[in-house]
């Protein structure tokens, strides 16, 4: 047993050297004396600080075992209103929202409405001889992103203005990235076309089978679907760095509240709204947690089952290295909680 412990030691000693030598490596050296510097005492102190590095506001949620949630904010809601950032504000989640989705595609596989092992060609006859591979991409490769289908954000003419039927043209014709089902490779491909599909089996839109099987009964009222379906000063605004914009009405899909997404990460990773069969099943589809990254907005929702906790943070500026200081701010954010935790 104490041999177990000092190599489980010197494995964290090995892991710290690691991070830190990729920060120097990789990162502005700025950002490396930002992840060795001392911890403030408090979360909002941390916020404060990191408020100040090129992004306009910050949320941050946690949530532990069965204790009370703590919310906080920093920085700006809404630069050119010079508003304060909220901790309750709304906010474009982007991919996080594939954890949603691919909820939504097990339920459906566990009643036997999809069949995960049928095909695009299956499901998409009238798009199939534009895709490459199509009677040979499976649901399960889609959602596990093991398809090959190009990603149609990578396209250069990819604008994130762009409507479905648009980006629909940025994957069409073109060459898959590999053999179905003999790599890995990201790509919001995957998604848009699962959940057409969905909604071409349910007769009727995905999102209202979310709602109805998700979200109600988690009691979820601060999710959405689109920037269309919300009040647009409670949504926070979003910027890129270099730029004055507001990104915030571009639609760019799911929209929610940080305690929204603490409640439906907790409920996922403990199965609240599966049965023991779709449970079993979405263990073998894909993720516990997830990132996002849209045009002015950057969000990551973790779930640390050691210590039974759900992390959720939100940054409405990205640009330049903005997703790297807020992976460095989430990880002293995690330290910070966790000492305060431990002394109290």
């Amino acid at each position: 047993m104490k041999k177990n412990k000092i190599l489980v030691f010197w494995l964290r000693v090995a892991a710290a050297f690691v991070t830190i030598g990729s920060i120097y490596i990789f990162a502005p050296w700025e950002f490396a004396l930002q992840y060795l510097s001392p911890l403030p005492d408090t979360i909002q102190e941390e916020l404060d600080d990191a408020a100040q590095e090129n992004v306009a506001g910050i949320i941050f949620y946690v949530q532990q075992g069965d204790k009370a949630a703590e919310k906080y904010a920093a920085g700006l809601h809404n630069r050119a209103e010079k508003i304060p950032a909220r901790p309750d504000a709304l906010f474009k989640i982007a991919s996080i929202g594939k954890l949603y989705n691919a909820s939504a595609l097990t339920k459906l596989a566990a009643s036997g409405k999809l069949n995960l092992d049928k095909t695009l060609a299956d499901y998409l006859p009238e798009m199939a001889p534009r895709i490459d591979y199509a009677d040979e991409i499976t649901l399960r490769m889609m959602v596990q992103h093991r398809s090959g289908l190009p990603n149609y954000t990578d396209h250069p003419d990819f604008n994130w203005a762009s409507k479905d039927q648009e980006v629909t043209k940025l994957f069409l014709d073109l060459p898959g990235n590999f053999k179905p089902g003999t790599d890995y490779s990201y790509s919001n491909t995957n998604y848009l076309l699962m959940t057409r599909i969905m909604s071409n089996v349910l007769g009727h839109s995905h999102h209202a089978f979310i709602t109805s099987e998700i979200l109600t009964p988690l009691g979820l009222k601060n999710t959405y679907f689109s920037v269309n379906e919300v009040n647009d000063n409670d949504l926070m605004s979003g910027y890129y760095v270099g730029y004055e914009e507001d990104f915030k009405h571009l639609d760019q899909g799911f929209v929610a509240t940080a305690e929204d997404v603490g409640i439906f990460l907790r409920a996922l990773n403990e199965g609240t709204f599966f049965s023991a069969e779709e449970t079993a099943l979405y263990a073998s589809l894909y993720e516990y947690e997830h990132t996002g990254w849209v045009l002015g907005y950057y969000s990551i929702a973790r779930f640390d089952k050691e210590t039974d906790t759900v992390m959720i943070q939100f940054i409405n500026t990205n640009g330049d290295d903005t997703v790297f200081l807020g992976d460095i701010l989430f990880s002293r954010l995690k330290k910070i909680f966790h000492r305060g935790a431990h002394d109290s």
